[in-house]
């Protein structure tokens, strides 16, 4: 008999177990159904703000795989079609035809939950203004770039200094943009410790971004007709002819909460090691909706990008397909840039290393992306956590110019094999003088980071 699978939501996780289960069982084996509330599949969210910076040339440039390319592999992809209900007992979905207004409901062997995150919005006053955008999905990229050319004055104010902020940052420049972020925090790019921050936050005044820390957005002012004009914080307002909101997401769960499946400390799914939702035996659920193992602190964590939502379905379709595969966790790595600035981190803050009770040492270093009298050579700041009984790295972030950022994957590596500062100084990286010192940047760090674990005994 034929088994039906269901796949909701028709981006990375979702088509990538939608894919992977068709490699595995043929059409008359295993019927595929999914649904996508979108006008788009299986596109590159993350290469949206190139494309608005004009980096990327052609929007088309960012989808991987159309709808039609999906049909054509025997998967019944239905788009601008949401799933409203999901009766898990009775193994069936509702959904609605956001064109027609068709309803009806589709029953289902097996389910996959891929929802993805929905972008948070500040809940003040003006946030609905024409002329506020933001960065979510590629018709949120059309929009914002339809009102970049519609826009009366070349004034932009991005809330938010996270990666999407100072990407969204850098492209409103390339664009000729007046532009200035506002930001919660004190130092922009949060998932690094502040003084890391502060190397972006120097470096983004250097590029002409005004950036402005520890201010609380008010409401978002409007003129006569409608269009913002300005940004309100408690201590000034800052004149915008477009905004760019970049304050983050939750995971868009209110489909699986409705059904009574579970969710974790920031509203994820949990699931297992094969991405089945606990306590369900024909449910998985993978990519920006659920949580994940953060294999440095035994912790479930909610880190929505768009490697771990592949992996994820890659593992939801093997398993479905009648194969078996497993998703362990990850460190938590992540790499951004502004302009010539290369951000990247992985593993624990020391904010996060406090939270689990861990005890560590910090150690940072200056050094240089080649040997010194090599041209071309560029500062690259290097910070290192370690356990301090144990010497077990905890975390690596690296702010610096071209060839800092992927040295991150190093440190990724070797948090994942649990290895200690000390193994990490030993290793046989790569060495000539265009590409690294004699003493790698990552390697001086791991020295320096041996030597405080000592000295704390």
């Amino acid at each position: 008999m034929t088994e039906r699978l269901v796949v909701i939501g028709g981006d990375a996780a979702g088509m990538s177990a939608a894919s992977q289960a068709r490699r595995l069982r043929r059409a008359g084996e295993l019927e595929i159904v999914a649904f996508e509330r979108g006008r788009f599949s299986s596109y590159s969210a993350c290469g949206i703000p190139y494309w608005v910076g004009g980096d990327v040339p052609a929007r088309e440039e960012l989808i991987a795989r159309a709808p039609e390319e999906h049909r054509a592999r025997d998967i019944d992809l239905r788009m601008r079609t949401e799933v409203t209900e999901i009766d898990v007992p009775g193994q069936r979905v509702r959904w609605r035809e956001l064109e027609s207004g068709a309803e009806g409901w589709t029953g289902f062997d097996r389910l996959v939950i891929a929802t993805g995150a929905r972008p948070l919005r500040p809940p003040v006053p003006g946030v609905d203004a024409q002329g506020v955008f933001g960065v979510q999905t590629l018709e949120d990229g059309q929009a914002l770039l339809d009102g970049l050319s519609g826009a009366r004055g070349r004034r932009a104010v991005v809330v938010g200094a996270g990666y999407i902020g100072v990407e969204m940052a850098e492209a409103l420049l390339k664009r000729g943009f007046e532009v200035t972020v506002v930001n919660r925090s004190e130092q922009p790019m949060s998932t690094l410790d502040p003084e890391m921050g502060r190397l972006v936050h120097r470096a983004m005044d250097g590029l002409g971004i005004r950036t402005v820390g520890s201010a609380e957005v008010t409401g978002f002012v409007a003129d006569g007709d409608g269009r913002v004009r300005a940004v309100a914080t408690e201590a000034a307002e800052y004149p915008a002819d477009v905004v760019v909101l970049g304050v983050g997401v939750l995971p868009e769960t209110s489909l699986a909460e409705a059904a009574g499946l579970p969710l974790g400390s920031s509203g994820g799914l949990l699931t297992d090691l094969a991405m089945r939702v606990r306590g369900q035996e024909n449910v998985w659920a993978g990519g920006d909706c659920v949580e994940v193992l953060d294999l440095v602190s035994g912790r479930e964590r909610y880190v929505p990008l768009g490697t771990h939502a592949n992996k994820q379905g890659q593992v939801i379709g093997s398993n479905v397909g009648g194969d078996y595969a497993t998703f362990p966790g990850v460190v938590g790595t992540a790499v951004s840039k502004v302009c010539d600035l290369e951000i990247a981190r992985t593993g624990l803050r020391e904010r996060d290393a406090r939270e689990v009770g861990l005890r560590f040492v910090s150690v940072t270093v200056e050094s240089t992306s080649r040997a010194g009298y090599y041209p071309g050579a560029a500062p690259m700041t290097v910070k290192m956590l370690a356990e301090r009984r144990t010497g077990r790295l905890l975390g690596v972030q690296i702010v610096g110019r071209e060839g800092a950022a992927k040295r991150v994957d190093v440190a990724a590596v070797a948090l994942s094999a649990r290895m200690s500062v000390e193994e990490v100084a030993a290793l046989d990286l790569g060495y000539a003088p265009p590409f690294s010192p004699v003493w790698d940047p990552v390697l001086v760090a791991a020295r320096k980071a041996v030597a405080a674990v000592r000295a704390a005994g």
